[in-house]
């Protein structure tokens, strides 16, 4: 296989107003890490996500205090609401009352037969869809007495068992999503799940760690599945501010030429050639350059002499070297500019171009 491959065909739900499956775009959710029941600090960190890029977002909901903040939550942001319930049923349908557009629960740790068919009639008569999220770390214990761990067999068998307790209440607005820590089993997991049903799949690698190995697991595993076709919205789990995960989320979907958002930034490694201090400029350029909205190349490169030749592609750049350096265009030079003048004459230009205000 040399291409992406064709898009596995799901249903179509969903969120709010975004959809997705069926063809959909990939979309891109996150998690907050507030408490819940701080309405403000969650409205601002949501607030903080949205201007990231976020498109869907999902909130612990651990009792009924965090119950009561949801409608000022949702009042509060421009993007669909998730709420995450674990064991009470009681929580789901207080979430659905509140307004939330999704759910993410598993329907065998709810209470019961009865209880899930209070959730999913509920859940129904809203139109509100409910994500199956299954994680290796909490499988049943039969399915791991009889699979000795939780293989990827395990896993698939443990969603379908989640399905089948929903469809069997006539529930369809259905979404999964089979999360291990570990990107072989999660890629074999998406793969046989995916050959067993058509309903939406939301891909991640939990717990993938800090921000290098977090970014590194999550961009095998969820590039691999979304390469094959595989996977209809996406969460990069890593342990930083969720904000953090967003940047990581649109470099994996614009390396697929599945979405374009955003500045993809071109650097040089640096070598014995550099003759600036190119690593700070680098890393002042992304976190200003985090705010701009439009598709745009943007090179930084360390050396005069090849610099806008080996970044010939980028729509705007800079190429620095002994206290002064260029501003370039498709490779082609337009001006020369002191050192300390680089950054502040780049972002400007990248002003001029998307019409977004970055300097202050």
């Amino acid at each position: 296989m040399s291409s992406l491959q064709p898009r596995h065909l799901t249903r179509r739900i969903h969120l709010g107003s975004v959809p997705i499956g069926g063809g959909a775009p990939v979309v891109v959710q996150s998690m907050t890490n507030t408490d819940t029941r701080d309405g403000q600090a969650t409205i601002e960190q949501i607030r903080r996500l949205e201007d990231a890029g976020c498109e869907i977002v999902r909130v612990a909901v651990l009792d009924e205090a965090a119950v009561e903040q949801l409608p000022r939550i949702k009042k509060g942001i421009g993007i669909p609401l998730i709420a995450d319930i674990h064991f009470d049923h009681r929580l789901a349908l207080g979430a659905l009352k509140a307004g939330v557009d999704g759910l993410r629960l598993n329907p065998g740790n709810i209470g019961g037969e009865d209880k899930v068919a209070k959730v999913a009639r509920a859940a129904k008569e809203r139109q509100v869809p409910i994500r199956i999220g299954v994680n290796s770390g909490s499988l049943e214990k039969d399915l791991l007495a009889r699979f000795g761990h939780p293989t990827p067999e395990a896993m698939v068998e443990s969603a379908l068992r989640h399905i089948r307790l929903l469809e069997d209440h006539d529930f369809h607005l259905i979404k999964v999503s089979l999360k291990s820590s570990d990107v072989l089993n999660t890629v074999a997991s998406y793969r046989l799940l995916s050959e067993k049903t058509n309903y939406p799949l939301h891909l991640g690698v939990t717990e993938a760690g800090t921000l290098v190995d977090g970014a590194v697991k999550s961009a095998l595993g969820i590039g691999i599945l979304l390469f094959e076709g595989i996977g209809d919205t996406l969460r990069v789990s890593i342990t930083r501010d969720p904000e953090e995960e967003i940047p990581i989320a649109y470099s994996i979907l614009r390396g697929l030429r599945l979405r374009e958002r955003g500045v993809e930034l071109i650097s040089c490694p640096t070598c014995g050639r550099t003759e600036i201090e190119l690593i700070p400029l680098v890393e002042k350029a992304e976190r200003l350059l985090r705010k701009v909205k439009t598709p745009l190349k943007v090179a930084i490169m360390g050396c005069v002499v090849n610099g806008p030749g080996e970044a010939r592609e980028a729509d705007v750049g800079i190429a620095g070297g002994r206290g002064k350096g260029i501003l370039f265009k498709k490779g082609e030079r337009v001006e020369t500019v002191s050192e300390s003048e680089l950054i502040p004459r780049l972002l400007r230009e990248v002003e001029n171009i998307t019409g977004e205000k970055i300097l202050d």
